[in-house]
C-alpha cells in the first residue's frame, strides 16, 4: 500500500462488482481441499466483502475473516458478517497486510486484487507460508495490465501535475508468472501460477474511466482532492485519452485486463 492509503469509495468500486469479481471465483476453483474441518480462513484485503462472502459458499463450514485497512470498505463488508448456512461464521477486521499476522495456524490465506498495493509484498510470503497449518494454501490474484493504456496513460498524465509526483504506481508493481512460481516452489510449495486476459464489454458513457475510478485512480483523486480545478483539467484530459485508447463498439466498450494468480500449498509435512 502507498504510504497513505487511498481514500476508498465502495458504491464506486461495487459499480463493477461482476467482472471484479470474477478473478476471485477463477482462483478459488484451483485451490485444493483445505486440511482444516472446520477450515480457517483469512481475507487480506477484502474490500467491501462481496468476493469475501464467496469464501463460504466454496467451504461453508469454514471460519473467515476478512482483514481491510479503510473503514468505508469494512462498513459494506460486515453486511455480510455472521454465521453462514453450512454451520460456518463470516468476519471481518482492520488489520494492515503489511504487518498482519495470524493467532493461529490458517488452513487458507487469500488475497484478491491488493498486493498490487504493497511494495515488496513477495517479502511477506515467507511468514506467510510459516502462518498455514501443513498441507494449507497460500492463494491470490493480481492485476497484471500496468502496461495497459489505462495505466500507462494515467501515468503519462501526471507527469504533468506536481501533486502525482510518486503517487501512482508503476509496471513492476507485480511480478510475472514465473517469477511468483519460482519464490513460492522455493519456500515448499508446490505451485501453481498462471495468467488471463479477462476482455470485459463494459456499457455507458467512458465506462474505463468508471471502473478505474473505483480503483488505480483512487490515489490521484485523493492527491488532487483540494485542488478541483487541477482534478478536472487532469480528468478532461485522462478521459479523452481513454475514449481513443478504448473506443466504444456497438454494445459496449471492449477493456481487456490481464491478471496474474498463484495458489500454493504447503507441503504436509512442513
Amino acid at each position: 500500500m502507498p504510504a497513505t492509503a487511498p481514500t476508498w469509495d465502495p458504491a464506486q468500486y461495487l459499480r463493477h462488482a461482476g467482472p471484479r469479481a470474477r478473478p476471485f471465483a477463477d482462483l478459488l476453483a484451483r485451490v485444493p481441499g483445505l486440511p482444516g474441518d472446520p477450515p480457517r480462513i483469512a481475507d487480506l484485503g477484502c474490500g467491501p466483502g462481496n468476493a469475501t462472502a464467496l469464501l463460504a459458499d466454496r467451504w461453508p463450514t469454514a471460519r473467515v475473516t476478512g482483514y481491510d485497512t479503510s473503514p468505508e470498505m469494512l462498513e459494506r463488508a460486515r453486511t455480510h458478517a455472521g454465521p453462514t448456512p453450512g454451520g460456518g461464521r463470516l468476519g471481518f477486521a482492520r488489520a494492515d497486510v503489511r504487518t498482519w499476522t495470524p493467532d493461529a495456524p490458517l488452513d487458507l490465506i487469500v488475497s484478491n486484487a491488493t498486493l498490487q498495493w504493497v511494495p515488496g509484498h513477495t517479502g511477506l510470503f515467507p511468514a506467510w507460508i510459516d502462518a498455514l497449518a501443513p498441507g494449507g494454501t497460500l492463494a491470490f490474484q493480481v492485476p497484471g495490465n500496468f502496461d495497459a493504456p489505462s495505466h500507462r496513460l494515467m501515468r503519462e498524465l501526471a507527469s504533468s501535475y506536481p501533486r502525482l509526483g510518486g503517487v501512482l504506481r508503476h509496471e513492476d508493481a507485480v511480478r510475472t508468472p514465473e517469477e511468483y512460481l519460482t519464490l513460492l516452489t522455493g519456500l515448499g510449495c508446490a505451485t501453481d501460477a498462471w495468467e488471463t486476459t479477462y476482455v470485459h464489454l463494459l456499457p455507458g458513457e467512458d465506462p474505463v474511466l468508471d471502473w478505474v475510478r473505483g480503483t488505480g485512480l483512487r490515489p490521484a483523486l485523493d492527491a488532487l482532492a483540494d485542488a478541483p480545478e487541477e482534478r478536472d483539467a487532469f480528468l478532461t484530459a485522462y478521459r479523452t485519452a481513454l475514449r481513443a485508447a478504448y473506443p466504444a463498439g456497438p454494445h459496449g466498450t471492449p477493456f481487456p485486463f490481464r491478471r496474474v494468480f498463484a495458489v500454493a500449498r504447503k507441503e504436509a509435512g512442513r
